[in-house]
């Protein structure tokens, strides 16, 4: 009787012991759970990708992550993607709700001065044309640029003030989209010129914060458009409802 009784005793001891090791793991589990489906969005959206056709090439390496935002995308979404470059906007997908096909139709940045545009806010402005009127979903531009304008010149007022960006803008909210806007550098003076780059990170948050989005950027380069997309996806869900 006092074997069994040891025996039983030994028995609960152990369970309990597994009990209290499992438990931190499932809460862990359950955390990591929680914390991905946070970082989900939440509500269905009308997105275009806007990528600057010059973008130096390591731009070309986050295209894993910006396809997996695309497909991530809640159901009822619809997605363009298209490219700014020389002379036009190239559109690779029209909207779409077929959301592999908008991953899909990313490509690799030309990253030569040879595609440079005009200027980015002129094709964002074509663009905004391009959203659907109407519906319930949320309108929302992503503008991975550089972010300079310098075609009626080099200074902080006709960069940061150009009447491209300031129609941008004016389109922008007579169409209901919220310009949000990541940083990267180009082949041309923001991948050397310290100033060309604060012009050009100035402009995208202006474009940003007028239309109602935000502008994405850590220092003078980037390292990875994770972390971007991760704030991209939490402002949205704390924005909610419809755009600006």
């Amino acid at each position: 009787m006092k074997k069994i009784s040891t025996l039983f005793a030994a028995l609960l001891l152990a369970v309990t012991v597994f009990d209290a090791a499992a438990s931190p793991a499932s809460a862990q589990l359950k955390k990591a759970s929680d914390s991905a489906a946070a970082e989900r969005l939440r509500q269905p959206v009308n997105l275009a990708v806007l990528i600057q056709d010059d973008l130096v090439s390591r731009v070309g390496n986050e295209l894993r992550a910006t396809a997996d935002f695309i497909r991530e995308l809640p159901a009822g979404s619809t997605v363009m993607v298209g490219y700014i470059r020389a002379g036009s906007l190239q559109v690779r997908q029209p909207f779409t709700s077929d959301l592999s096909a908008a991953a899909r139709a990313l490509r690799v940045p030309v990253g030569s001065t040879s595609a440079s545009p005009y200027n980015p806010y002129v094709q964002v402005r074509d663009a905004i044309k391009l959203f659907p009127a109407g519906g319930e979903n949320r309108n929302a531009l992503l503008l991975v640029s550089d972010g300079l304008d310098t075609s009626r010149g080099f200074d902080f007022s006709s960069s940061v003030d150009s009447i491209d960006l300031k129609r941008a803008v004016s389109a922008a909210k007579d169409r209901g989209v919220a310009v949000y806007s990541f940083y990267a550098p180009s082949a041309g003076l923001t991948s050397w010129n310290s100033r060309a780059v604060s012009f050009g990170q100035s402009a995208l948050n202006r474009v940003s914060d007028e239309t109602g989005g935000r502008a994405f950027f850590q220092g003078s380069d980037f390292v990875t458009f994770n972390a971007y997309f991760t704030r991209l996806t939490r402002t949205l869900n704390e924005q909610g409802g419809r755009a600006y």
